[in-house]
């Protein structure tokens, strides 16, 4: 079997000269990205796609320090401003963490997480990545059949910039990746509200 590499090595910072200059402010705002789409639209919303045991991807497992094909909790949705997706989110969450200091996550269905990660202050957040992948890696893919089931008349990109942290609660870590959808260039750059 060929194992294809990732599409890019997670990066500390977007390389500027290669991740479109809107965009960036997108990727390295530490704060709620809930909170940044709501500002910018009348009508925030959260499409829940899966959620259920599944396998992490290499380099999630490596970051998550899981053994090679354990499964876990994974969470998928889109994040929706006025009706048009704009974030695919994937949740991470090694199984032994389900109970205990993440309890809370078999219950968040369509609901934002990141309104409860920012609202605790037990959880702290570790620096964001970003990286830009494309169709060598299964993330990618998953976002593109997200996006052609939920809004067929969107464009369809050949390649998504997105960013990821861990967050740590009681020294259990849960990963969030939220990778940016053509639609977010079209929310205006400041906050409407």
């Amino acid at each position: 079997m060929l194992i294809r590499p990732p599409s890019e090595t997670w990066l500390a910072a977007p390389p500027r000269t290669r991740a479109p200059s809107h965009l960036i402010p997108w990727l390295t705002d530490p704060s709620s990205l809930t909170a940044r789409i709501r500002a910018r639209c009348e009508r925030f919303s959260v499409n829940l796609l899966s959620q259920g045991l599944a396998s992490a991807v290499p380099d999630e497992a490596t970051l998550l320090g899981l053994r090679p094909g354990e499964r876990v909790w994974v969470r998928e949705v889109l994040l929706l401003a006025d009706g048009r997706p704009v974030v695919f989110a994937r949740t991470l969450l090694p199984r032994g963490h389900v109970r205990g200091a993440w309890n809370l996550f078999h219950g968040f269905g369509a609901r934002p997480l990141g309104a409860a990660l920012f609202a605790d202050r037990a959880i702290a957040r570790a620096p964001l990545a970003c990286a830009r992948l494309d169709a060598r890696d299964a993330r990618y893919h998953r976002v593109r059949a997200a996006l052609a089931a939920h809004a067929p008349s969107e464009l369809v990109p050949r390649e998504v910039w997105g960013r990821r942290s861990l967050f740590h609660r009681h020294h259990r870590a849960l990963m969030v990746s939220e990778f940016f959808l053509p639609a977010i260039f079209d929310l205006p750059r400041c906050p409407t509200r």
